[in-house]
């Protein structure tokens, strides 16, 4: 890499620090670099040397004189195993619904740390399940991306969307508020109709909500919570995408949250597991089906991770403490640690990427 300019050291110093910030999870000390070499007028040469960086391994460039030299840069490392809470959780538990702003500790969504850089500008985005855990570090990320937001989420839980509505509109952005119970069959079409009207249109759908209740037998486990547990998890994703798919145009994206028990099931979330199955497959088959019209589709499967999820039925009576403990890190995941990956599956970035799914698993395979 050649850089014809006699601040080298402050060029790739500057285009590494702008690399570490460009995905949104750690401030730099450098965040007015970029402003600095623009103004200098070596803007080219920072986009040059930001591609050498931009993965923050160490390179080399190349001076005018030809004389290689090592760029002297400490390596942005964090011990993946230390980086969030890595002890026993409280046994805890909340009546239905569960509210994030209760639990303890709160999950982590990004609210201190995601800083966008304009990935998803004037995107219109619906988010189901929005209010908390996965759903809000995603609504926080896209808004600070640049998008507008649409915000479903279960009634009962509206304290917790009027902290993410704040958070949205502290980035500049647009959000409306959808209280809808995904188990009527009109709601669909009703959040569909009112995201258009709210947002002006709809380019990109993240369909995440979803029930999750634990039972030992299926003996034992009600009809009805069966059906409802398809109804919002799998059924809803059909009713919301039949409803959108008219307003979609060629570069829209659909999202869908699946999870790690689509792939090895838990005996005690058998229903759960099922409908998480079905979602990987559906993902799979609307990319199929819409990539004809340039409307990409992919998912992302979690594996543990501290959402309220958890503490509403998710889990069995005193299982709670040992949540996660069982990955290869040897904790449960963040909400905060899955944003980046539907930012970028989101965005133009991933032009050349449909019909995936992408695990955040915490060391688990997952397979098709």
């Amino acid at each position: 890499m050649r850089i014809l300019n006699t601040q080298n050291n402050f060029l790739v110093t500057s285009a590494y620090a702008y690399s570490n910030d460009l995905f949104g999870i750690r401030q730099s000390p450098f965040e007015s670099a970029t402003k600095q070499l623009h103004a200098k007028g070596i803007g080219a040469n920072f986009v040059t040397c930001f591609q050498a960086v931009r993965y923050n391994d160490l390179r080399f460039t190349t001076s005018p004189d030809n004389q290689r030299r090592k760029i002297m840069t400490e390596p942005n490392l964090i011990d993946p195993r230390t980086l969030y809470h890595n002890d026993k959780f409280p046994q805890q538990e909340q009546d239905t619904p569960a509210l994030q702003q209760k639990m303890q500790p709160k999950p982590d969504c990004g609210e201190e740390s995601y800083r966008g850089h304009d990935r998803l500008l004037n995107r219109r985005v619906l988010i189901t399940g929005g209010d908390s855990g996965i759903g809000r570090a995603v609504a926080i990320a896209f808004a600070r991306e640049g998008a507008d937001i649409a915000l479903q989420f279960f009634p009962g839980e509206e304290a917790d969307a009027q902290e993410v509505a704040a958070l949205i509109e502290d980035a500049g952005r647009r959000v409306i508020l959808l209280p809808f119970d995904l188990r009527d069959a009109a709601a669909p079409k009703e959040i569909i109709s009112q995201t258009l009207t709210g947002l002006g249109g709809l380019d990109t759908l993240v369909l995440n909500a979803a029930q999750q209740i634990s039972e030992v037998s299926l003996a034992d486990t009600p009809l009805v919570q069966i059906h409802d547990t398809f109804k919002v998890n799998i059924l809803s994703m059909f009713a919301l995408v039949q409803a959108a798919l008219p307003r979609l145009q060629p570069g829209s994206a659909i999202l869908t949250t699946t999870s790690v028990q689509a792939f090895d099931p838990s005996a005690h979330l058998l229903d759960y597991a099922a409908t998480k199955a079905a979602i990987a497959n559906f993902t799979v088959g609307l990319a199929k089906q819409l990539a004809e019209k340039g409307i990409r589709v992919n998912g992302v499967a979690p594996g543990p991770i501290w959402t309220p999820l958890q503490l509403d039925h998710g889990q069995q009576p005193g299982a709670l403490p040992e949540f996660g403990q069982e990955s290869l890190l040897g904790r449960a995941g963040q909400p905060a640690e899955l944003a980046p990956v539907y930012v970028f599956l989101a965005s133009n970035e991933a032009s050349y990427v449909t019909a995936q799914i992408y695990g955040v698993t915490g060391g688990e395979a997952i397979n098709l």
